[in-house]
C-alpha cells in the first residue's frame, strides 16, 4: 500500500479549496482551508464545534483552538491564521447550520453530526482528482501538507516535530514527504563560489 503523500505544489493546495469554493460547497472549501493551515489528525478536524472556533459571548472568531487529540490523548492549541478565519466568516455567512454545540463539518443529512472520515476522504479526493492531483492523496495528505510547506519555508524540523505531537525524527521525515527532486534541489542549488 502506498503512503500517502503530501501536496507539495502549493498551487494545488489553493486549486484543491477553491474547487468547493466556486462550487458554492463553503463547508468542504472550510475542511480543506483548515486541515492544511492546522495540522490537525480528520479525526479532531471533524470533531470541531462551532463553539470551538467561534466565541458565542464576545460575536467573534477565536484566535486559538483547544483540543485534545483523540489519538494521543495529548492538549494541543492551534492558532488560527488569517486564511483560517476568512474562510470561517465566508462559511459562517453562508450557513443556518451554526450554533453553540453545532459541529463545524455537519452533515447535510437530518441529525447534527459530523460528515464521517470515508465522506471526507471522498471530498478530499473528489477535490484532488479535479485539479488533476495524482498519487496517493486522502485527508491525511492535509495534515502533511502543512509540515511539508513549513519545512521547505526552512522551519526547524524541531519544531515541526512539536506541531505534530511525534516522538522521534524518523516519523516526522516520513511525514515530510522528502523526496529525491527535494535532495535534487540542495545540490542543485549548493555553491560555494
Amino acid at each position: 500500500m502506498a503512503a500517502t503523500e503530501p501536496i507539495r505544489d502549493k498551487n494545488n493546495v489553493g486549486k484543491m479549496a477553491d474547487y468547493y469554493l466556486k462550487k458554492g460547497q463553503l463547508r468542504n472549501y472550510v475542511m480543506v482551508i483548515m486541515g492544511v493551515h492546522t495540522a490537525l489528525r480528520i479525526s479532531d478536524l471533524l470533531r470541531l464545534t462551532w463553539d470551538d472556533v467561534y466565541d458565542f459571548d464576545a460575536k467573534r472568531f477565536r484566535s486559538h483552538i483547544h483540543i485534545i487529540e483523540k489519538k494521543t490523548g495529548k492538549s494541543k492549541t492551534v492558532a488560527l491564521n488569517n486564511e483560517v478565519i476568512r474562510a470561517l466568516r465566508l462559511f459562517a455567512k453562508s450557513t443556518d447550520k451554526q450554533g453553540r454545540g453545532r459541529f463545524l463539518f455537519e452533515t447535510n443529512r437530518k441529525g447534527r453530526a459530523a460528515i464521517s472520515r470515508i465522506q471526507a476522504y471522498r471530498l478530499i479526493r473528489e477535490a484532488a482528482k479535479a485539479v488533476g492531483i495524482h498519487g496517493c492523496i486522502s485527508c491525511h495528505s492535509l495534515r502533511k501538507t502543512f509540515g511539508y510547506h513549513a519545512w521547505k519555508k526552512g522551519v526547524p524540523v524541531a519544531v515541526i516535530m512539536d506541531i505534530y505531537n511525534h516522538s522521534s525524527f524518523e516519523v516526522t521525515r516520513r511525514y515530510l514527504g522528502v523526496c529525491q527532486d527535494d535532495r535534487d534541489q540542495v545540490y542543485i542549488n549548493m555553491s560555494f563560489t
